[in-house]
């Protein structure tokens, strides 16, 4: 199945039939188990308090959707953009894109300027989906940022053990590199980088051909990250490598 295949139509989910249509589409594609779900409650009480969940619909059906909470940046209304999943069946489709850059649009229509989420920051593909596909930046690493019970890998509980580190994305929805993007245009970041950060090229393997490793890589990018975000650099770029893919970081 190519892009070309699918017409996919996106707007906000309304029914309880739809909300529940998100939890089972979390189900298949994380395989959480059902206490790490959020529930068809908690997205309903995310539409009251002023938040959205989006989804795509294909041939009626859902096969992805980006949750949108309410909060704040400083004094100015934000969202965060707790869960964005897609439909394994449809994944590597731009279907993520699509969704993202609607909710993108909804929050400019509201007014609102600024969303952040978190990554993984050892996941090249992520990395780069979020700092060259939407021109987010990064000037946060958050350790453990939920806790050491459990790691999946594929979608399989492992006894690694691997805190659970998370990069905050900011997207400042008006950025001249988001607009550009935006667009379909490219941006051309004129500055050179004053620091960057290798990750592994496959950290799913790394994980599960040495845990011990893998344990070793995410203390090292953690200390890089914190030392240079100690310097007052901002993360704003990604370069993608089969051997060395790296973050790149910038003055202010």
């Amino acid at each position: 199945m190519s892009s070309k295949d699918i017409k996919v139509e996106i707007r906000e989910v309304s029914s309880v039939e739809e909300f529940q249509e998100c939890v089972e589409l979390q189900r298949r594609v994380f395989e959480l188990p059902d206490i790490e779900i959020s529930p068809v409650r908690h997205l309903i009480v995310t539409k009251n308090a002023g938040g959205f969940t989006l989804a795509a619909f294909h041939e009626g059906k859902i096969i992805g959707f980006v949750l949108s909470v309410p909060m704040f940046n400083g004094k100015e209304r934000a969202f965060y953009s707790h869960m964005t999943a897609v439909d394994k069946e449809y994944q590597n489709l731009g279907i993520g894109a699509k969704l993202k850059w609607a909710q993108r649009e909804r929050a400019l229509e509201e007014g609102i300027k600024y969303i952040k989420w978190t990554f993984q920051p050892a996941q090249a593909r992520n990395a780069f989906f979020n700092l060259e596909r939407l021109g987010a930046i990064v000037r946060t690493y958050a350790p453990n940022f939920y806790g050491t019970d459990y790691i999946f890998v594929e979608g399989k509980q492992t006894k690694y053990g691997i805190d659970s580190d998370r990069l905050f994305a900011e997207w400042y929805l008006e950025d001249p590199k988001v607009v550009a993007l935006s667009k379909g245009e490219k941006y051309r970041e004129t500055a050179n980088p004053k620091r960057t950060i290798r990750i592994p090229s496959d950290w799913n393997l790394l994980l599960r051909e040495n845990a011990f490793q893998a344990n070793l890589e995410q203390q090292r990018i953690r200390k890089e990250f914190q030392e240079a975000f100690a310097e007052g650099l901002i993360c704003r770029g990604f370069e993608r490598s089969d051997n060395q893919p790296k973050y790149l970081l910038f003055e202010t």
